[in-house]
């Protein structure tokens, strides 16, 4: 890791914050998402909503059989993953898309930078495929796929985008990252070569104040556009508007997780760390507007389980069940679905015409 970092350093040494978790997360050979162990679950570093209860994925897979239904059945249509994690979340939606088709109209595609995430997803979800019309298959990228119609899910995927990271100082802004020493990466600064990029918020005064934007993550947004020709696009994570983010988190957002535990220092075990910060969604939804698509809602996860069907997918789940102890943790998943995930958006855009 050390000597990635290295060939990323400027000359005088430093390394631009988005350049450095960038190659922490993502180095083909020593980045984080390529360790051998899994990133997901309790011998992991984190779940998410997939990993809490079923009801997430058939809440996606009812609004997945909503746009197919809209886009018009008996047409090709890709159900496009971004950041597939363990293939929990396809493997569900698999079924959903099993019956009602012919061989070769409806293909899984899961796209991951990781080349270990991708394969280890590619094989739960082909398991789940078997003997049904529906194709899967992996790719690096959305560009890869070329032209198509469907819909592009991602969970939990903006957030892991490399940030950059400016900090007020007196009247100036510098540009955070960091240095290699004996001792491992330090935190370092550098005067901003531009003010960070704000969307109509006046610029704080306020000392120490950080500042955080994704390139990668509005990027990742424009790369669907391209690629979409009619479909619908989910972006589901945890963020805020512009304002609220500088408002609430003046020190900004970034965020370090191993065991399931917050750690103080994000500099620390790079590689073997978990890096993440919230989703500035004023930005991502400018950079969705600015690429073509159409925002067809911007709520919260509760709202937007409510509205796939939340309530009577959760009644008939509730009905299928023969013990009181199931029930309770039906109820307890079905409550951390709506109310734990509090800071988390669903943003849902449309491509190539109407909303579907």
């Amino acid at each position: 890791m050390r000597e990635r970092l290295a060939r990323r350093a400027e000359k005088d040494g430093f390394v631009p914050f988005d350049r450095y978790m960038d190659t922490v997360l993502y180095d083909p050979e020593v980045g984080y998402y390529e360790s051998p162990r899994s990133p997901l679950g309790p011998s992991g570093d984190f779940y998410t909503a997939v990993h809490v209860s079923p009801l997430f994925a058939r809440c996606l897979s009812e609004r997945t059989r909503r746009a197919r239904e809209q886009l018009g059945i008996g047409r090709p249509f890709r159900w496009v993953e971004l950041g597939p994690g363990d293939g929990t979340l396809a493997a569900t939606v698999a079924g959903c898309l099993a019956e009602g088709h012919a061989p070769g109209e409806v293909e899984l595609v899961l796209v991951d930078r990781s080349a270990r995430r991708r394969e280890a997803a590619l094989e739960r979800v082909a398991r789940a495929v078997a003997g049904t019309a529906v194709s899967v298959r992996a790719a690096r990228s959305v560009a890869e796929l070329g032209p198509f119609e469907g819909i592009v899910v991602a969970n939990e995927v903006l957030d892991a985008q490399p940030v950059r990271r400016f900090r007020r100082e007196a009247s100036a802004w510098v540009e955070l990252g960091v240095l290699l020493g004996a001792g491992g990466p330090t935190e370092a600064f550098r005067p901003a070569r531009e003010p960070p990029p704000l969307l109509g918020e006046d610029l704080p005064e306020h000392a120490d104040r950080i500042v955080e934007c994704s390139p990668g993550a509005e990027a990742l947004v424009r790369e669907v556009a391209d690629h979409l020709v009619r479909g619908v696009c989910l972006l589901i994570d945890y963020g805020a508007e512009e304002g609220e983010l500088l408002a609430a988190h003046p020190h900004g957002t970034l965020a370090a997780v191993r065991g399931h535990r917050a750690l103080d220092d994000p500099l620390a075990e790079p590689g073997g760390t978990d890096l993440s910060a919230f989703v500035n969604f004023s930005r991502v939804r400018q950079a969705a507007r600015d690429a073509g698509l159409s925002e067809i809602a911007y709520s919260s996860q509760a709202e937007a389980l409510g509205a796939w069907g939340f309530e009577k997918l959760f009644a008939a789940e509730l009905a299928t069940l023969r013990s009181g102890e199931a029930e309770v943790r039906l109820r307890l998943a079905a409550k951390s679905l709506l109310f734990g995930f509090g800071s988390f958006r669903v943003l849902e855009l449309a491509a190539g015409g109407p909303a579907v």
